[in-house]
């Protein structure tokens, strides 16, 4: 029996295009909620969100029951994160602050075993291969896991087709807020010149071959990037959508 299939991988080489959230509440009951809401794919946030390794792996097993796929954003794309993520299952990881090839050939690295990379080998204490009842987990685990690296510097999109170029990156994912802090429009991504780069580099991405995705919450804009051809688009979080609620009928009884 091998691992899992990754369907978002699949798809994501399929070219199909996957609509996500951001999970940032870091609570397992909410992530069952929205995992059920019909979204392609949803980011279990370590960068931005109070997620440790505990609280990550709860709302995997929330996940686990619909067909939805995890994405796993640990806060910085050190190995020994990335080894504990991909033990817990996740299958997929969003390393944010890439900005050379040299660092995305190190992450495809960390995210496969030997030879071809330095994953830790202890698949036999790891939900990852059902505690050892995947016998062929091994040696089949690295065809099924996703790399997706995050630009969102300057320096990151001025080496974007060398990262691009990096066998084992299947995606290179951009942060507008970072991009736009970096370029002097700190809280400002929707900016003309931001937008201009932003889009510069999906239409980049897209004639490399490889897989391009984004984060807004802004709904033009999120038909925009699709349409440059994005392929993996989240269009909101969970924070996003409660507080707005929130907000809205709060203020229609004022």
């Amino acid at each position: 029996m091998p691992a899992p299939q990754n369907q978002f991988k699949q798809r994501l080489h399929a070219g199909e295009r996957q609509i996500g959230l951001w999970l940032g509440l870091a609570d397992p009951y909410a992530a069952e909620l929205i995992a059920g809401a019909g979204f392609d794919w949803l980011v279990i946030d370590g960068e931005h969100a109070p997620n440790d390794l505990r609280s990550t792996l709860a709302q995997l097993q929330a996940l686990s029951t619909h067909t939805v796929s995890a994405v796993c954003r640990p806060p910085v794309g050190e190995s020994w994160m990335i080894k504990q993520l991909l033990d817990i299952g996740c299958q997929t990881i969003l390393v944010p602050m890439v900005e050379t090839a040299e660092q995305a050939k190190d992450l495809v690295r960390a995210v496969k075993y030997p030879p071809h990379g330095i994953r830790g080998v202890g698949a036999g204490l790891a939900r990852a291969s059902r505690f050892n009842a995947i016998p062929d987990y091994l040696v089949t685990a690295d065809e099924q896991t996703c790399l997706l690296v995050q630009l969102e510097t300057l320096a990151g999109l001025d080496q974007l087709e060398a990262i691009a170029a990096v066998d084992g990156v299947d995606g290179i994912f951009i942060g507008p807020a970072d991009l736009a802090a970096d370029m002097g429009y700190l809280g400002r991504p929707g900016h003309a010149e931001v937008q201009a780069r932003v889009e510069d580099a999906i239409t980049r991405i897209v004639a490399t071959g490889k897989a391009a995705g984004i984060l807004t919450s802004d709904q033009q804009l999120a038909r925009r990037y699709l349409e440059l051809g994005a392929r993996f688009v989240a269009v909101g979080s969970d924070i996003g959508l409660i507080g707005t609620a929130a907000r809205q009928l709060a203020a229609a009884y004022r």
